[in-house]
């Protein structure tokens, strides 16, 4: 956990998409899947209305009845009714609501889901390939993912085998990020390959780890603001995993929903504090270069080729202490944070600062006494406080029920993203090892460390570069 956060804010490049890909939202109407060859589903991207009219009972864009469905609802076993979006011509067409029509783009330069604004529900799960498959059997893999993180981030069916779980919701914001871990490269005869930078985090001693529940050879997160589009897209990752690989673990992880707040607001853990004010932006001039690997003709240091634009995440799974955390008075917890717990303005600020006033370390109170302690979580962990080192937080929180004795398994699904874990992650985490006030309130009980490479181009696979290269 770290003084940065990413705002829940809904970006248009969330809806805007890639030039010249406007993205269609489409239907998940499973009786039209597979109707396009490749080279017409390029054609209808670029001509959204003609591709949608073409595929919607009686010539009515998918746009449009998705729209109408929404408004109308559907009918359902009435005496000539359909199996899909039924409605009456004559009807107004209604758009969806705003969370579900907002829709984030499968090709770009970067994958989705790292610069994406959070959203309200998140899976992680982490696979393993299966004894025997190798190069061959992870490239298939690769490809029948990505097409089907494609299919279903447009608001399209997964495939002709599509569950029908979110057949009547708009694409949700969804997002399907893929990476591989350490071990990946080992199975599929690619050591060659395999960054530097994707070396074995170093212990560190907050951990308490679960070997069962860390690192793995694949690893997906899928982010969406509907539950069920979520849990439908986890569904199809995982049925098409196949005979080629297993779930080694998987983590479901929450955020607040956007518009839940009277204006957009950084969001609050479950400690009840606001979670990271001090994230890097996109706006930063810095920004590329801090998060995301650049092109080897452009830095010598930059890694394999096939790592270009893409990003090294490290995820953990922090359980928070909450029955001890919750025993503190508040003045006790915000000298924990170094923000007060209301609106997050440093403890430095006085009355009138806001949670983007500037913090002074260096202010003391009428006794001499630092007003940002000097072990407080928000000074350890800022940037000028470690090097410059930065990394892009994009967590969710988790509760997994209770323990006998009744004490809440819940906490943090910390993600975050970098251009270079040993410039990122790990120094802020070492020296919260030495000192961070937070820590007696926290356990990191899962780690991974995965390489997710640049985003896929039309007609492409995530991968595509390392395993075909």
């Amino acid at each position: 956990m770290a003084d940065q956060s990413i705002p829940e804010t809904r970006s248009s490049e969330a809806t805007r998409g890639t030039p010249g890909d406007p993205g269609p939202l489409a239907s998940r109407n499973s009786g039209n899947s597979g109707k396009f060859s490749r080279s017409e589903n390029a054609k209808n991207r670029r001509n959204p209305e003609d591709a949608e009219a073409a595929t919607a009972p009686g010539g009515i864009s998918r746009r449009r009845l998705l729209g109408t469905a929404g408004a109308t609802g559907l009918v359902l076993g009435a005496a000539g009714a359909t199996a899909g979006y039924a409605a009456a011509p004559s009807a107004a067409a209604t758009p969806l609501t705003s969370l579900g029509s907002e829709q984030a783009m499968f090709h770009g330069k970067h994958q989705p889901g790292i610069t994406t604004p959070m959203q309200a529900c998140g899976h992680l799960v982490a696979f393993d390939l299966a004894a025997g498959a190798g190069r061959k059997e992870a490239a298939a893999l690769l490809r029948r993912w990505s097409d089907t993180a494609r299919r279903l981030m447009a608001g399209e069916p997964a495939g002709t085998r599509d569950t029908d779980v979110a057949r009547d919701a708009g694409p949700s914001s969804l997002t399907i990020t893929f990476g591989f871990g350490h071990s990946f490269f080992g199975r599929t005869g690619l050591d060659a390959q395999r960054p530097d930078a994707l070396d074995p985090l170093p212990d560190f001693s907050s951990d308490h780890l679960d070997k069962n529940r860390s690192n793995g050879d694949l690893w997906v997160q899928i982010g969406a603001d509907d539950a069920l589009v979520a849990f439908h897209a986890l569904r199809a990752i995982q049925r098409d995993a196949g005979t080629a690989a297993r779930v080694r673990w998987q983590m479901n992880g929450f955020n607040r929903s956007p518009g839940a707040t009277d204006r957009p607001m950084t969001t609050r853990n479950l400690m009840g504090q606001i979670d990271g004010t001090r994230n890097p932006k996109p706006a930063e001039a810095d920004f590329d270069q801090r998060i995301f690997v650049p092109e080897p003709a452009a830095s010598a240091t930059a890694g394999p080729a096939w790592m270009a634009n893409g990003s090294y995440v490290v995820v953990r799974r922090i359980r928070m202490l909450l029955d001890d955390w919750e025993q503190l008075s508040l003045k006790a917890q915000e000298d924990v944070i170094g923000r007060r717990k209301s609106d997050g303005a440093p403890l430095s600020g006085g009355d009138e600062a806001t949670e983007t006033t500037e913090m002074d370390l260096e202010k003391t109170d009428g006794s001499g006494k630092l007003v940002v302690p000097i072990n407080a979580h928000a000074r350890i962990t800022r940037p000028d406080q470690n090097g410059g080192a930065a990394m892009l937080r994009r967590p969710f929180s988790y509760h997994d029920g209770f323990d006998a004795d009744g004490v809440p398994d819940a906490g943090l699904l910390f993600v975050c993203w970098q251009a270079d874990p040993l410039r990122g992650f790990v120094p802020v985490q070492r020296k919260l090892d030495r000192g961070d006030a937070l820590s007696r309130f926290i356990r990191h009980e899962a780690s991974g460390l995965f390489a997710v490479p640049g985003g896929a181009a039309e007609g492409e696979y995530v991968g595509q570069r390392l395993l075909e290269g």
